[in-house]
């Protein structure tokens, strides 16, 4: 290994300085229009960090955390977008279900028990349900399976 390709965690802590610091000089934070559009921006980026360093709990944390009040349906559609990723990467395996009510909302669902009529929210994404939630299958309409490619219904 070269000391090119060697990263220590100072260059990593100088990179997410220079990061956020080109974010604020691209949004600035004196126009209140800008700030919930800079925090999504900003919030998914950290939400990537975590994926990539294989904190995938931390990165749908902190994207369940997240207001997205105010943003355009094409930010809506990245944030969707890298949550459903992360998601798909977290429970993969597992007999996972994907509910989104709307643009910018969805939640991961998975079956707590064997008799099928109930699931568990295991993730969420700009909903107000909290994770370990039970509902009812029956009262969600189009649910879908979390793995890629899953449009069939359940």
């Amino acid at each position: 290994m070269t000391t090119i390709t060697l990263e220590s965690p100072a260059s990593t802590v100088r990179l997410e300085e220079l990061v956020d610091r080109l974010l604020a000089t691209l949004f600035p934070l004196e126009d209140e229009t800008v700030k919930p559009t800079l925090s999504l921006v900003r919030t998914v980026h950290e939400a990537r960090r975590l994926r990539q360093s294989g904190d995938l709990n931390g990165a749908l944390a902190a994207l369940a955390d997240l207001a997205a009040v105010g943003a355009s349906d094409e930010q809506l559609r990245w944030l969707y977008a890298e949550w459903l990723d992360i998601a798909r990467r977290q429970f993969a395996g597992e007999n996972a279900a994907l509910y989104s009510p709307a643009t910018g909302r969805a939640a991961v669902l998975v079956p707590p028990s064997d008799d099928g009529s109930t699931l568990a929210v295991a993730a969420v994404l700009g909903m107000r349900w909290p994770v370990g939630k039970t509902v009812s299958r029956r009262s969600l309409r189009g649910l879908k399976p979390l793995v890629k490619g899953g449009a069939s219904w359940l």
